[in-house]
């Protein structure tokens, strides 16, 4: 199942697969922390010692905390069991993060990877009855930058000139066709990544062969990820920006081959606006086939 498929209207938020809160179902809440706030941030500013102030430093921003208080759940009083089972089930103790959508008003949907770190479910009076009032559910979610429900994607091939028009015709040149033929188009090799949001976010690429020397350059901030590897026809080269890996054919790591020129995998991101993203190659590595891909989402704080 997609992420986020069962949130249809403003108000729902679905965590994993099987929970959904807000219009239409037994989950309604009130109040939403830490969702649409800043997370906290850790500065590394240093106080000067012969001035007032300091030396800014890097911000770099803690987990994302995120509580739906004040919830109430109602259902018939002869299911209300079943309710919570479903809830507690939904809301258990996981190692891996699950996804976290929330749609709150005309922006559309974004999402988070989260965990569940606290479910409370007061139990009163009315409990009989089948209505329980202040729950609440808290979630933290290691990445704090929130993203798109829709992955964007490109591919180019290495750059290629056009075939051109052949003038070598009989009975020559002066007794042409129109329209002309020009042959196929040829490729630049760069392509155009857009990141609608606020914070910068990291592609995972794609190299596939035969090409020898792969890379790509961010035309835009001259970062280039390049790896002294020949790929055959069936590989692939996958590099993972945000776990800072780069796996043969997902199987064999393959950091090792990075060259030099290359930037920490982990530091090539896409700041927010469009980015030119140039593949390239060792000279002589022209085989049509080679190509490169790039997906990502666009990230918001």
């Amino acid at each position: 199942m997609a992420a986020g498929d069962r949130v249809t209207a403003p108000g729902h938020i679905q965590y994993g697969d099987e929970l959904l809160l807000g219009p239409g179902t037994p989950f309604r809440w009130r109040t939403l922390s830490g969702w649409e706030e800043l997370p906290a941030l850790d500065a590394g500013s240093v106080n000067r010692s012969d001035a007032h102030g300091s030396y800014p430093g890097r911000l770099l921003a803690q987990p994302r905390t995120i509580t739906v208080d004040d919830m109430i759940v109602r259902a018939p009083a002869s299911t209300i069991g079943a309710t919570l089972r479903a809830l507690n089930a939904a809301t258990a103790v996981v190692d891996d993060e699950l996804p976290l959508v929330v749609w709150l008003d005309d922006r559309g949907p974004l999402l988070a990877g989260a965990r569940v770190v606290r479910r409370a479910v007061p139990v009163g009076l009315s409990y009989r009855v089948g209505t329980i009032t202040g729950a609440a559910i808290q979630w933290e979610a290691s990445d704090p930058r929130r993203y798109a429900l829709v992955e964007q994607q490109v591919e180019t091939r290495l750059p290629m000139p056009e075939a051109g028009l052949d003038w070598h015709l009989d009975p020559g040149p002066e007794h042409l066709a129109y329209p002309l033929i020009f042959g196929e188009p040829g490729s630049t090799g760069t392509v155009a990544a857009l990141n609608e949001g606020d914070a910068i976010t990291h592609p995972l690429i794609t190299f596939r062969g035969p090409v020898a020397l792969p890379s790509i350059t961010n035309l835009r901030t001259g970062d280039v990820l390049e790896y002294d590897i020949e790929l055959a026809a069936d590989d692939t080269l996958l590099v993972d920006t945000a776990a800072g890996t780069v796996t043969l054919n997902r199987t064999a790591s393959r950091l090792y081959t990075v060259t030099a020129r290359s930037v920490p995998e982990n530091t090539f991101t896409l700041t927010p606006g469009t980015a030119s993203l140039a593949f390239r190659a060792a000279p002589g590595s022209e085989d049509p086939r080679a190509s490169c891909s790039i997906r990502w989402r666009s990230a918001y704080w």
